[in-house]
Formats: structure tokens, C-alpha cells, sequence
């Protein structure tokens, strides 16, 4: 089945939740926290064109569907399933170098965090590789579907335009919110690597917030689906 994602405002996101537990939401300059900076998101420019988007006509040429059918639904639940389990499972296999190296190579903590950022660095590449293919892929199916579906996939890829370089420059800030922590933790652990082992679940427990936290413009995408074919059930009933 599906993983349960539930999109809720950015204040109450896992990724959020896990960046306060581990002190590192407090670490961001004045006017430059993450809450903050998603409320300013949306322009008055950006503002207009979605408002565009959504009243732009959606018809389509005679004969289309009217809803994505069940077989569609089930092959978008399944490459769903199948990209979030490959990136849980890329997540969830920490590099043995990065949980076990050697005291020595600690004492300079700022060198010693490298290979850690870029691991965490890789892992936000490989979730923007598998994701980005399945979100156009949706749009696809949602844009061949009914009037309703295909103005949700038009006014997805609108959000995505305004939101994405906006979004992947506050993600982009979150490795360096960890060296924060590794270095917390190396000044309270001088001469022992026992600390190292917890770091990386951190780290991990960072990445999969990320990940649930990029999946759910998917997810809302395939859900509509189901709500679509609700909306359509009650319009004949009445």
C-alpha cells in the first residue's frame, strides 16, 4: 500500500518536526527560517499567473475520458510505491565509512563533515532524479482525464515553476544545518566516535522528512484521483 503522507502546512511538516528536535531550526539567521521564508513564496506576479491558469478553459477534444480509470489508478499507486521504496531503501543504507571512522580524522570537524555532506548531498539528487519523472508522469495521466483533473494537472505544473527554485534553495540549506549538529556533538564527544553512529540516523531521519516532505505534491496529485471519481459518482446520483 501506499505510505501515509498528509500534506499540512509547512509549521507542522516531519521535516520541520525533526530539524526542531535535533536544535537546528534555531541555528537559522533572523529572517531566514524556513516557516518564514515558505509564507513569502507566492508573489503578487506569480499570483496572477496561477490565477490564470485556473481560469483557463480545459476542454478537450470529444471522446476523452471523463476520470482516470481503475487500471490507471493502480499504475500510479504502483510507481508511487515503487520510487518511494527505492529512495527509503537509499536512504536507509548509511555508507559504513561515515558511522565508523577514526578519531584522528575528526580533529579538524569542519574537513571531517565533508564526506557526510556530500552523501547527503547525493541523496537529494537521487530524490529529485526519481521524483521529477514521476510527477510528470501523473501530470500526464491527470491531463488526459477529466476537465477537473487536467486543470489540477495545468495548475501543478504552475506551482512547480513558481515553488521549485524557491524550495531547492531552502533544501539546499539543510547540510549545513547538520554540520551544525556533527559539530555540537564532536566538542561533546573530543575523544570518542560512539556519537557518530547516532549522527547518522539523524542525518537519515532528516533525509526521510525531506523525502516525505517532496513526495506530497505526488501524492495530493494521485489522491485527486479518487476524489475526482467521487465528485463524478455524485453528479450522476443527483
Amino acid at each position: 500500500m501506499t505510505r501515509a503522507l498528509t500534506r499540512t502546512s509547512f509549521h507542522s511538516a516531519e521535516l520541520v518536526r525533526v530539524l526542531a528536535e535535533l536544535s537546528l531550526l534555531d541555528t537559522v539567521e533572523q529572517g531566514d527560517a524556513f516557516a518564514e521564508k515558505l509564507g513569502q513564496w507566492v508573489s503578487f506576479t506569480d499570483a496572477i499567473t496561477l490565477s490564470a491558469v485556473h481560469n483557463a478553459s480545459t476542454s478537450g477534444p470529444s471522446g476523452m475520458p471523463e476520470g482516470v480509470t481503475s487500471g490507471q489508478r493502480l499504475a500510479l499507486d504502483k510507481a508511487f510505491e515503487r520510487v518511494q521504496a527505492g529512495l527509503v531503501s537509499s536512504i536507509g543504507r548509511l555508507p559504513k565509512e561515515l558511522s565508523a571512522p577514526e578519531v584522528d580524522t575528526l580533529d579538524d570537524p569542519a574537513f571531517a563533515y565533508e564526506p557526510y555532506r556530500r552523501h547527503y548531498q547525493a541523496q537529494q539528487r537521487e530524490i529529485e532524479l526519481k521524483l521529477s519523472p514521476l510527477r510528470v508522469h501523473v501530470r500526464e495521466v491527470l491531463g488526459q482525464s477529466s476537465p477537473r483533473l487536467r486543470k489540477l494537472a495545468a495548475l501543478d505544473v504552475a506551482l512547480d515553476g513558481i515553488l521549485c527554485e524557491r524550495e531547492g534553495r531552502l533544501l539546499q540549506k539543510l547540510p549545513s544545518l547538520l554540520e551544525k549538529r556533527f559539530k555540537h556533538l564532536r566538542k561533546a564527544h573530543p575523544d570518542a566516535t560512539d556519537w557518530l553512529a547516532g549522527f547518522g540516523r539523524e542525518m537519515q531521519s532528516v533525509l526521510f522528512a525531506e523525502l516525505d516532505l517532496r513526495m506530497q505534491p505526488v501524492l495530493g496529485l494521485i489522491e485527486a484521483c479518487d476524489q475526482d471519481s467521487t465528485t463524478g459518482k455524485h453528479k450522476i446520483n443527483e
